[in-house]
């Protein structure tokens, strides 16, 4: 009897996985759940309702106003004609990349794989300082043909964003290629199809979910940047939204918020139209799951062509990636900008007054510094608990908090920056906490938008342990917290730090969030180096962006060594 009512309780639990008797058994849920709400999905909502909203109630008065002005659709225009024609160089460098790394039987694959990631791994604000210095006066482009690039126009804009998205590109796609069966070529070959046939009917359709996967991330990438719109189209007098929406917000005018939530909503409604695009693509290719990872070369080229192809690759990695960051050192050590590169104009003194003399340069390093340690320790906890609970126990309230967690982060900077103003002015009516203005503005911000970055490298951790290790541990008797320390532990580190070091890196070099939120003594080292640019002080920008530059290669190469040793203490505990 007791046994069939059980039976008939789990049937209901089946059909019904919102019951109250759900809610009686995961009550302990519910508030963590009703907290993650409140910070990461009530600002959004908070911003929505500020673009409807009037005095006399709901009212798209506000829209109308927004948009029957030109300057809205000019903005919206150039929008739309940057965002699509980056997305375009990012799609052809990225997949192109991607095919030549996948298939071609060419050297060193491992180095040219880490000069293709670098465009990415450094901030895009400082990508822009680099490649301004590169085609000024002073650079190379100047010294050997005498002309000099106007990176100041859309045409600029639309080559550095295609440049620092393209890796989103390649890491997509460059799987994707890796496991489309080669019996299919060989089966194409076989028919007589020649090489174009058999990309153009066999191998593209096959990449295509992965090439729109990334096609989209470059989208949204580009549509969401605010430094290279900021650093190039300001002084051009050329706007995309997100440098708009700032405009609106630091204005300061009576109705700026509520102006800012309308542009902020059709920013919103433009990338979703991308998604959805993505999404109809996808849908459309009607492609079959593809094989296990083959990373052994398909095309075998002759010594000369795979030499030849290897010098066009090296040039372009280093033209587009190194060179430019050289071009951008060597202009920090010059007395004063527009000075030529000569012994005479060299000195130090730019770095000498930012480490030494000017006290906003050592409050922003230190800044940075802190916020992005404590967001990524509070990071770490939040995102490993619901990687956890989303690995081990699953649930609807589980799945929906994966989904509160993700919005903050696939918003657009400027829009979540504007949500964040109008949740934290004042969170519950009648109670103002009094952190905008503040510091600990930015570190909200920062949790609640970067928080999904560690929650996806620790649910890879948990991804890639066998659940039957815990299982033996809990049939030996082991207790809890021996089981974590002596087995799971040691496990889920180097994936979690992957995860941690992705958010501290990312929270450390941080703009666009930033130049909306800081206040006098919470600037960060991207907001100075904005401001010097801004004041043009291009040569204090430039020796700040070398520093920031240096540090992040230097952690990086020491997180490469923690992660090796950490493995080897593993290995020989084993």
């Amino acid at each position: 009897m007791n046994s069939s009512i059980q039976s008939s309780e789990r049937k209901k639990e089946a059909l019904f996985p919102l019951s109250f008797s759900y809610f009686s058994r995961k009550w302990w849920g519910i508030p963590g759940f009703l907290l993650l709400v409140f910070i990461f999905l009530l600002p959004v909502w908070r911003l929505v309702w500020l673009s409807i909203s009037s005095g006399e109630g709901i009212s798209l008065e506000l829209y109308q106003e927004v948009m029957i002005e030109k300057a809205t659709w000019k903005t919206i225009q150039n929008t739309v004609i940057i965002t699509v024609a980056s997305t375009l160089l990012s799609l052809i460098l990225g997949v192109g990349l991607a095919f030549i790394m996948a298939y071609l039987n060419i050297r060193t694959k491992k180095w040219l794989q880490l000069f293709i990631f670098l465009p990415f791994l450094i901030p895009s604000y400082i990508s822009t300082l680099a490649w301004v210095q590169f085609f000024g006066g002073n650079g190379p482009i100047q010294f050997l043909f005498h002309q000099s690039v106007n990176l100041y126009s859309m045409g600029g804009i639309i080559f550095v964003l295609g440049l620092s998205h393209y890796p989103l590109v390649y890491l997509m796609s460059v799987e994707v290629f890796r496991r489309i069966p080669r019996e299919l070529k060989y089966a194409a070959n076989t028919s007589g199809a020649s090489g174009g046939v058999v990309f153009r009917k066999v191998i593209f359709p096959m990449a295509l979910p992965g090439i729109a996967s990334g096609g989209i991330l470059a989208f949204l990438s580009n549509i969401d940047n605010f430094g290279i719109p900021a650093f190039l189209g300001i002084p051009a007098n050329i706007r995309v939204l997100s440098t708009y929406i700032y405009e609106q917000i630091i204005g300061y005018g009576p109705s700026a918020f509520a102006r800012a939530a309308v542009l902020s909503v059709i920013l919103g409604v433009i990338s979703l139209l991308g998604t959805v695009l993505q999404w109809a693509i996808i849908r459309k290719s009607n492609v079959s799951e593809t094989a296990a990872r083959d990373i052994e070369p398909r095309y075998f080229l002759p010594r000369g062509w795979r030499n030849a192809v290897e010098i066009v690759l090296w040039m372009f990695l280093l033209l587009t990636t190194l060179l430019p960051l050289v071009v951008m050192a060597s202009t920090s050590f010059i007395k004063a900008y527009g000075l030529s590169l000569s012994w005479e104009n060299l000195t130090l003194k730019n770095y000498s007054y930012l480490l030494f003399e000017d006290a906003k340069t050592g409050a922003a390093i230190g800044n940075s510094v802190t916020l992005a340690l404590v967001t990524m320790l509070i990071c770490m906890v939040i995102g490993t608990v619901i990687a956890y609970l989303r690995f081990k126990k699953p649930s609807v309230l589980v799945r929906v908090s994966e989904i509160i967690v993700t919005i903050p982060y696939a918003l657009p900077g400027t829009v979540f920056a504007l949500a964040i103003i109008l949740m934290w002015l004042q969170p519950v009516p009648g109670f103002q906490p009094g952190v905008y203005g503040t510091i600990w503005i930015l570190l909200i911000a920062y949790i609640t938008r970067f928080t999904v970055l560690q929650m996806r490298g620790s649910l890879t951790a948990f991804s890639q342990i066998d659940s039957s290790m815990e299982e033996a541990a809990r049939i030996s008797g082991a207790k809890a917290l021996a089981k974590w320390r002596s087995i799971l532990f040691p496990l889920l580190m180097p994936g979690i730090l992957s995860g941690a070091a992705l958010v501290f890196l990312t929270a450390l070099t941080e703009l666009t969030v930033s130049s909306l939120l800081w206040s006098s003594g919470s600037e960060t080292v991207g907001v100075v180096i904005f401001s010097f640019e801004q004041a043009g002080y291009t040569t204090y920008s430039t020796a700040f962006s070398t520093l920031i530059v240096g540090s992040v290669l230097i952690m990086g190469i020491l997180f490469v060594l923690l992660e090796r040793i950490w493995k080897k203490k593993v290995m020989k505990s084993d």
